[in-house]
């Protein structure tokens, strides 16, 4: 689960990390208000969960509680990446000498937190590790043992930072680092960390990522989760599917993850583009299949839906009345690619084929008619 920006620096906050004085204002009037209370001169920052804010015209720097107000009536209500703006932060201007990056992300390879570090700061680490990967520090921390001295020591003399700044950065990584591991974080990111032209350093910018399986220990997220979905993908979440939203426009559903990820490799080696993963998992029954083909029906991105489906315990003739119902109540018609095999796999293509359904035999001849009717479209 993502947290907005603010939420971000709230918790560092919470943790002893030094941030700007800001304000969240949901309207032209608050955001002048809150700039008059924070001296004037203020940076208004669009809050949503996707990134480039910045490139869409979402910050800016006002000289004025007038100008932070015009500002704040041109980003609201802007849509960022598909996301409406209906919050803003407020926050005071800093005078920077110098942008670094700190962050901490949970490696599933290694199993344990790991350190990121890097004197350039302020663009998209990504990006970084891409052009300039000798400029970014990796530092992995034992779980059992948790953060030491000589991480900070480490991390201090990378950044470049004089001594009176590695002391601060220490504890600014300690806070960080305890933020990280006590909120089941899957990331927690400075970017940028600042060195101000007084010599502090202060963090002026928050993402934040929670693991949604932790929530249960986290009450005060727990009506916050889910907020970062469309309409399908939380729609997705309530059926129970495994489902991730893509950008292409064949809609993929399977039965299993590795088939799933099998078929999606598929259409994209043949040319094609999956809209979506949706696993439905084992031993789907017709009223969960159901679900799954209107969900997909009704989705603008899905042009043609490519069914394939391994059957174990998964019975076919159960996929094929599934199918069959979201078809007979579906306002949209869209072509559909079907291939059956396994468990009464006979019955399941009989009752599709009375439907007007032809199902394909093998995966890959499914694939390529699927890709192929996505370019007709």
């Amino acid at each position: 689960m993502k947290l907005y920006e603010y939420e971000g620096m709230e918790l560092f906050r919470r943790y002893g990390i030094p941030v700007p004085g800001f304000e969240v204002a949901s309207s032209p009037e608050e955001a002048a208000e809150a700039a008059g209370r924070l001296g004037g001169r203020v940076v208004v920052k669009a809050q949503v969960l996707v990134g480039g804010r910045g490139k869409a015209g979402g910050v800016k720097i006002a000289d004025s509680p007038e100008e932070a107000g015009e500002h704040a009536r041109r980003i609201l209500g802007m849509s960022i990446r598909g996301e409406r703006v209906e919050r803003l932060v407020v926050a005071e201007a800093v005078d920077i000498a110098r942008e670094l990056y700190l962050g901490i992300i949970l490696d599933r390879s290694i199993g344990a937190p790991l350190i990121l570090a890097s004197p350039e700061g302020g663009v998209d680490i990504e990006e970084l590790a891409r052009t300039k990967p000798e400029r970014i520090l990796k530092t992995p921390v034992e779980p059992f043992l948790g953060l030491k001295p000589y991480h900070i020591r480490r991390v201090a003399r990378f950044l470049e930072l004089p001594p009176d700044a590695q002391k601060q950065v220490g504890q600014i990584l300690s806070g960080l680092y305890r933020l990280f591991i006590e909120n089941d974080c899957e990331l927690a990111e400075i970017n940028p960390l600042v060195v101000k032209k007084d010599g502090g350093l202060l963090a002026i910018d928050s993402k934040i990522i929670v693991d949604d399986n932790s929530l249960y220990r986290h009450p005060e997220l727990q009506e916050r989760a889910g907020r970062e979905m469309n309409k399908y993908e939380a729609e997705a979440r309530r059926l129970g599917f495994s489902y991730v939203e893509l950008d292409g426009n064949i809609g993929v559903i399977c039965n299993g993850a590795g088939l799933t990820m099998a078929t999606m490799d598929t259409v994209l080696v043949l040319g094609g583009r999956p809209a979506n993963f949706l696993d439905i998992g084992g031993g789907a029954r017709a009223d969960r299949v159901e679900g799954a083909v209107s969900l997909l029906l009704s989705h603008p991105k899905a042009k043609i839906l490519f069914i394939n489906i391994l059957g174990g315990i998964t019975r076919c003739d159960e996929v094929a009345r599934g199918i069959v119902n979201a078809l007979g109540k579906a306002e949209a018609k869209k072509g559909m690619v079907v291939r059956l095999k396994g468990t009464n796999e006979e019955e399941g293509r009989r009752i599709l084929e009375e439907n007007g359904i032809h199902v394909v035999d093998e995966m890959d001849e499914a694939a390529r008619k699927a890709v192929e009717l996505a370019r007709e479209v």
